[in-house]
């Protein structure tokens, strides 16, 4: 799938989040939204991705920003992820990756000189009416958070 950039509409997505409640980007319109993709719960630069956030999410808060974090892991084992490390934010289960594909975040990786279909490290500012503010793809761990609040500097609202 192509990936989004700024003024692009989100795709819509209905997904379980990690306490099995269902979770609808419509039901976030009116809030700025932090969606990010990672590949895999509790591997080292999710997880160093998803702490960022954590300890971030008290100014994004300040700012309007709800953060949502999307891997293919299921409830369960996001469910371990989130009181492991004590996240506190809603993380999605897309399994079929169909939203990663949506939203461009799922394509060509390489590891060790291997090609293999996966998701591609990524998160997207969505304004209030579910707009992508700024995008960032192959984005790093320690990004996601400097890029989000550089970007919601610049916004005028």
């Amino acid at each position: 799938m192509a990936q989004l950039k700024s003024g692009d509409k989100a795709p819509q997505f209905n997904l379980f989040d990690q306490n099995g409640k269902e979770t609808k980007l419509a039901d976030l319109k009116g809030r700025k939204v932090l969606v990010y993709f990672y590949p895999k719960a509790d591997t080292p630069g999710c997880t160093r991705q998803a702490c960022s956030v954590r300890d971030a999410k008290a100014d994004l808060a300040k700012l309007g920003v709800e953060v949502i974090g999307i891997s293919p892991d299921t409830p369960q084992k996001q469910k371990k992820f989130d009181a492991k490390h004590t996240l506190g934010f809603t993380l999605l289960s897309d399994p079929t990756n169909e939203v990663a594909k949506a939203f461009g975040a799922w394509g060509e990786k390489s590891m060790y000189g291997k090609k293999y279909e996966g998701i591609i490290r990524s998160s997207l500012l969505l304004d209030e009416a579910g707009n992508v503010v700024q995008s960032w793809y192959k984005v790093s761990p320690e990004d996601t958070i400097p890029k989000a609040k550089e970007s919601l500097g610049r916004r005028k609202d």
